[in-house]
């Protein structure tokens, strides 16, 4: 679990970025190459630490390959009288 605060937000960006390619149709192989850019560029511009960086990397691949992320709403029939 983060709990970190920073971690935090970057894991929501990259929650919210996810979900926007997988409205767009992008596949799971395309959303690991967002996550793997994004992580790499963490540890490059040292911003977080290497350990909430890997538990970020970790909640992140979770996320992305949980199915019940990409639930879409059914919508509910009209129904006429």
């Amino acid at each position: 679990m983060l709990q970190d605060a920073r971690t935090v937000r970057h894991f929501q960006k990259i929650a919210d970025r996810v979900a926007e390619l997988w409205h767009r149709g992008y596949r799971f192989e395309e959303m690991r190459m967002y996550l793997d850019g994004y992580v790499a560029a963490l540890r490059y511009s040292e911003v977080l630490d290497p350990l909430q960086i890997n538990r970020l990397e970790e909640e992140s691949i979770r996320y992305i390959y949980d199915p019940s992320n990409y639930d879409l709403a059914k919508p509910q029939p009209d129904y006429v009288d």
